[in-house]
């Protein structure tokens, strides 16, 4: 059964087009610790049928993410779950959420990367950055760095190029010094491929970057 309270606060119940309504629900249930109500939600994005009620509601899951990770960490199976849904407005948003939770349930989320990664295979722009933000989320993990370095430098290679600096930036900081050359070899062979001078300019940058890190 559905509950009333909070569907009733968001958006669309509210006849609101906007996300406002969304974002200050979640910032309520974060600030409030609210695990009553984010059982509710999980409730009503299972139950609802209502593609803007889902929207709605995934939107808030993502919000209340970027505000108190862990309060939503442990229903990480759930959004792992949603990345197999057919509406692709739930897939991008469950990648926002896991990626933050990510840093919560490192290894939880690691164990689920095959899913997560055929997602970044065909996703959306937006799925794929946020794909990426996990890896480099879990490549932060010193227990995990081995194992996911290897992938993250993988979706390097193969990304689309307008997205190689971003990527690449986004690398760079978690980056140790056994990997510092492949990434350096990888960066200058796909430098050709890039069309506009201001995504130069940036893997230049991160180049430049990479001889005055300081490695752990």
């Amino acid at each position: 059964m559905i509950m009333k309270n909070t569907i009733d606060k968001l958006a669309t119940s509210l006849g609101r087009k906007d996300d406002v309504p969304n974002q200050e629900l979640a910032k309520k249930i974060a600030l409030e610790n609210d695990k009553e109500a984010i059982k509710e939600l999980i409730e009503i994005l299972s139950e609802s049928k209502d593609k803007k009620i889902q929207s709605d509601c995934i939107k808030a899951f993502y919000e209340i993410g970027y505000i108190k990770p862990e309060l939503i960490a442990d229903y990480y199976d759930f959004f792992i779950e949603l990345l197999k849904n057919k509406n692709n407005r739930l897939v991008w948003g469950a990648m926002i959420t896991l990626k933050t939770i990510s840093e919560v349930k490192p290894k939880e989320i690691f164990e689920n990367l095959p899913v997560i990664l055929e997602v970044v295979e065909k996703g959306s722009v937006i799925s794929n950055d946020n794909g990426i933000g996990i890896l480099v989320n879990l490549a932060k993990n010193q227990k995990l760095y081995d194992e996911v370095i290897p992938l993250l430098i993988e979706q390097l290679r193969k990304c689309v190029p307008k997205q190689l600096a971003m990527y690449a930036e986004r690398t760079l900081p978690v980056l140790k010094e056994n990997d510092k050359n492949e990434f350096i070899a990888l960066l200058n062979g796909r430098i050709n491929e890039l069309e506009k001078e201001s995504q130069i300019k940036r893997i230049k940058k991160v180049l430049k970057k990479l001889k005055t890190k300081k490695f752990l």
